[in-house]
């Protein structure tokens, strides 16, 4: 059973768990991995599935999520939605300094925001390049990334499968002593990171994270045109 503290996580966790059978399979693998007190990042991959429910439904603590600050405005029931579920807003492309703060804040106070570094959808759930957000946070806030990879969610969108196996897995928590050059540090933490969330995944879901734990300086050309 998860340890939600938030009323609301319990509602969707208890309707989840309902509705479930009814239409995937799901399989969980290393939730010890996990801090269940202290704080950190948890990075995962993205793509075009229902992941971020899939993630969230497999944690067993509530995970802080960054939601385009658009979504903010469309109506103020969603907003207090939004909000009731643990989400704040992000102005993306911005460099919206302020949501950063307010991520390293919530690290700091011994909760776990969720990120996916590839800063958008994968079409196919090939690995796109990670960006330097989620090490960023981390690095500031002192504080672990747990590499996950949720397999096969984009299965939910096919008519011809009926109940597909979605799995979530998560990996051991990374840490990272930060260098003299920022940038850098935090360039070397996030491929550490999605190497790792790369080992999670089938070897045709590594996308830019090559066979051998490398970072490959282009798509691999097996996968070229399937880019988002």
């Amino acid at each position: 059973m998860p340890k939600y503290r938030n009323s609301l996580w319990w509602f969707f966790w208890w309707l989840l768990t309902l509705l479930r059978p009814l239409f995937c399979r799901l399989r969980l693998e290393g939730r010890e991995n996990l801090p269940l007190s202290s704080g950190g990042v948890v990075a995962c991959n993205h793509n075009y599935g229902f992941d971020f429910v899939y993630l969230a439904y497999a944690s067993p603590r509530e995970l802080r999520f960054m939601a385009k600050a658009e979504a903010f405005g469309w109506s103020p029931l969603l907003a207090a939605f939004l909000r009731a579920g643990g989400a704040f807003p992000v102005r993306r492309g911005q460099g919206d300094s302020a949501a950063i703060d307010t991520a390293v804040d919530i690290v700091r106070g011994g909760e776990l925001i969720a990120m996916f570094p590839e800063g958008t959808r994968s079409r196919d759930g090939a690995l796109l390049r990670g960006r330097t957000g989620a090490a960023r946070i981390a690095l500031a806030a002192n504080a672990p990334v747990i590499p996950v990879a949720v397999i096969n969610s984009q299965a939910m969108f096919k008519l011809s499968k009926w109940r597909p196996t979605v799995t979530v897995r998560f990996g051991k928590p990374v840490a990272w002593v930060p260098g003299d050059d920022e940038a850098a540090s935090a360039r070397a933490f996030i491929d550490t990171v999605m190497l790792e969330i790369a080992a999670l995944l089938p070897e045709g879901a590594r996308g830019y994270y090559g066979p051998e734990g490398e970072v490959l300086e282009t798509f691999p050309p097996e996968a070229q045109g399937r880019r988002a």
